[in-house]
């Protein structure tokens, strides 16, 4: 039988832990290294493919912290000085609350009407960036601190020292079946050992997202333990040319503001050689979202979309230095979405919402080329015709949700007639 993971949440509570007040400890001697509190042992070298160029960079690297409002993080002279090195997104934001529907955003291109930050497998006919990637044989990897094993799809990871600093619903790819269920995919969701052994040997892959733990990512602690982390971990890379080439474009983000009652803006900066001395040190007003860094994607290596909100221009512009240096025409956005409703957006994952997953948008992404339909897509249930949500949550918990989802899909579908946003 399946079980559902329902949790009523009210529209603006918080699922995060209480910060804990603490000073920062560095987890190895230098950011090169591998180290005991790490966990999980390296797994040998990566093996990437052939480099393929892009359009701008050869190299995009994803780090994520969390839940932090734009002032805070300016507020601080890491920040400060990294921004010195980059182009800050003065108008970047989150998609959603809580934390686990924006790295599924990132990652696939939609939420899914996630608002909480349960344990879920989003199905294997749901594509990602990865199968857009492996398309054009572009490698791309991840790396979770403190992770235990590569391709771990537990809940979270507890060391030794009894604190949980591991959590599944901040590493985005393992989330989805079609990368946690394929054993040489998940081989490339790595731990941090395995990046000091990576980076030791110039392997890292052309597309990284990393996370660092609960509490180097100020998940569990501050915006100032986090800058801590940056100043130990990020300001040498900068310098190390095995992680930061001049065709490396790196994005340092947070996943959601702290304060769910202002719209979800949150600081960002791009970063890396590929950033020209005359645009270091300036800011980008452009509207962008976590979809943004899909579109970016697609457009610097020419690939396909997912046919989600990758190709919905409002909420996917492509970064202005990357747009400028391909031709690319983003949209001028002058009236925000609201990018902090938390609940009541129907998807999947909503079990008051309820709409079953639909199948792709066929469109045009920034890349220019085709929308992937994976095999086991039903291609008849898509926006235009979805059934109205429905609250499954209602039903009782002794109903086999999963059968009584698809009984509902399957009589709204030949009933209801609207369209999504």
């Amino acid at each position: 039988m399946f079980v559902p993971t329902i949790v009523v949440l009210g529209a603006l509570v918080k699922s995060a832990s209480a910060a804990v007040a603490s000073t920062f400890t560095a987890p190895a001697a230098a950011p090169t290294d591998t180290s005991p509190f790490y966990v999980g042992a390296s797994n040998s070298t990566i093996t990437n493919t052939p480099l393929v160029p892009g359009k701008v960079f050869d190299r995009f690297i994803q780090i994520w912290l969390e839940n932090t409002d734009f002032a805070s993080a300016a507020s601080q002279p890491v920040f400060q000085q990294l921004s010195e090195q980059g182009i800050t997104l003065t108008s970047y934001y989150g998609v959603t609350h809580t934390s686990e529907p924006n790295y599924l955003a990132a990652a696939g291109g939609d939420f899914w009407g996630l608002y909480d930050d349960n344990f879920e497998a989003v199905p294997t006919n749901i594509s990602t960036v990865v199968d857009l990637l492996d398309q054009k044989a572009i490698s791309w990897s991840s790396y979770q601190e403190n992770m235990p094993t590569d391709g771990y799809e537990g809940f979270n990871y507890t060391n030794s020292d009894g604190y949980t600093y591991y959590v599944r619903k901040h590493n985005p790819l393992v989330i989805y079946d079609t990368v946690s269920g394929n054993a040489t995919r998940a081989a490339r969701i790595r731990n941090f050992n395995d990046f000091a052994v990576d980076l030791g040997n110039n392997s890292i892959s052309q597309w990284t997202f990393i996370t660092p733990n609960l509490r180097d990512d100020g998940h569990d602690t501050t915006v100032a333990y986090a800058a801590n982390w940056l100043s130990y971990w990020l300001l040498p890379l900068l310098n190390d040319t095995n992680f930061n080439t001049d065709r490396t474009l790196i994005l340092l983000t947070f996943d959601e503001n702290e304060t769910y009652t202002i719209n979800n803006q949150v600081y960002t900066v791009l970063l890396g050689g590929v950033i020209p001395q005359s645009l270091r040190n300036t800011t980008d007003s452009q509207f962008y979202t976590h979809y943004s860094t899909l579109s970016t994607v697609e457009n610097n290596w020419s690939l396909g979309n997912l046919g989600r909100q990758d190709i919905n221009k409002t909420v996917s512009n492509v970064f202005s230095f990357v747009a400028n240096g391909t031709g690319y025409q983003n949209e001028n956005v002058t009236t925000l979405p609201l990018l902090n409703l938390t609940g009541t957006i129907p998807g999947p994952l909503n079990p008051e919402y309820y709409v079953p997953y639909l199948a792709p948008t066929e469109g045009t992404g920034a890349g220019g080329g085709p929308t992937i339909i994976p095999n086991g897509t039903n291609t008849s249930l898509t926006t235009a015709n979805a059934p109205a949500p429905v609250n499954i949550s209602a039903a009782g918990a002794n109903v086999d949700v999963k059968m009584f989802s698809v009984a509902v899909a399957v009589v709204l579908a030949a009933s209801a007639s609207i369209l999504l946003g």
